[in-house]
């Protein structure tokens, strides 16, 4: 049987790493409540692109956060931010002040901010779940795009494309650099990714039970218990997300059902239940945002030991494929 290298990974050098200036060609997702700048700067350290997710933060909760992730790493990090969250130009404004060198937009027009950061040298990158928004973000000028499939977990893409099917695509009409996202948590799934024409990949669940994740405790636990089928895509009818059903989830479930309009559903909704769950740990009226890879998630470990396993899996794949 041929053998390959386990430092194969180590010196590959694509697209991705070139683009970002880092080792490995993984992105942690910039998940809301769960990343903050020790997860971020510990996923850069173990030479990925860790992201702070401004989706929960205040402008001068995202400054302090920004600060403390350039003191606790040297290495190239960024931040996501989401364009329908309320403070998403304030972001922008704090981003270009703290000259953060990556900036990740997500659900939004990838035309409002794209040229105004690049314009202050920075990597623009946009999140997209369907061509539709592809070329979009392609004619914005973005430096690259994250192809997210229906798997992941958060808000996500009404056409329900699974990542399978949406990374090939994008790949045909994508000639700037494609990163793959949803239900991506082992190399073996980085190596799919990669196969159907990814250059790379991010990470948002695996990393998100890490312990560096700022997650609740508890919502991390929960995450650890899932089984097939324990997470959903809901709320179509204001903006899909994926969670784990709970006693929320049933009450949205059983609104939806009695055919409830979106006003109701945004009053049943209300404020804060993304904080609730995954910063507070209420399990049964927070809204638990996770990916379908949960239920292949098992223990809670150290983002470096979770990289390093990461990048041993993909090599121990690659070298059984390649002595097929």
């Amino acid at each position: 049987m041929a053998t390959v290298p386990r430092s194969i990974l180590d010196k590959m050098s694509n697209v991705i790493c070139e683009l970002f200036g880092i080792k490995y060609p993984i992105v942690q997702g910039g998940m809301v409540w769960c990343s903050n700048w020790r997860l971020a700067a510990a996923v850069s350290n173990a030479g990925g692109l860790g992201l702070i997710g401004s989706g929960s933060m205040r402008p001068d909760f995202l400054r302090e956060q920004i600060q403390k992730c350039k003191h606790a790493t040297d290495k190239v990090f960024g931040v996501n931010v989401p364009l329908l969250f309320p403070y998403a130009q304030d972001h922008i404004q704090i981003i270009i002040e703290e000259k953060v060198p990556v900036v990740f937009t997500s659900a939004g027009n990838p035309a409002l901010y794209t040229s105004l950061l690049k314009s202050h040298g920075m990597k623009v990158v946009h999140v997209i779940a369907n061509t539709k928004f592809a070329l979009k973000a392609i004619d914005a000028g973005v430096d690259a795009i994250v192809a997210e499939g229906f798997e992941a977990g958060g808000h996500n893409g009404k056409e329900e494309t699974t990542t399978m099917c949406l990374v090939p695509e994008i790949r045909k009409i994508c000639k700037i650099p494609l990163i793959a996202a949803g239900g991506i948590a082992s190399g073996e799934a980085m190596l799919a990714a990669m196969s159907l024409g990814a250059d790379g990949v991010q990470i948002g669940s695996a990393f998100a039970v890490c312990e560096e994740s700022s997650a609740h405790p508890s919502f991390k636990e929960k995450i650890l218990s899932c089984k097939e089928g324990d997470t959903t895509l809901t709320l179509k009818e204001i903006t899909p997300v994926r969670l784990i059903k709970n006693e929320f989830y049933a009450q949205i479930n059983a609104a939806i059902e009695a055919g409830a309009s979106k006003e109701k559903l945004t009053e049943i909704l209300g404020k804060g239940r993304a904080r609730m769950g995954m910063s507070e740990g209420n399990l049964t009226e927070g809204e638990l945002e996770i990916g379908q890879v949960a239920s292949q998630l098992k223990t809670i470990k150290p983002v470096a030991v979770f990289m390093e396993e990461l990048i041993a899996d993909y090599n121990t794949a690659l070298n059984r494929l390649q002595a097929l």
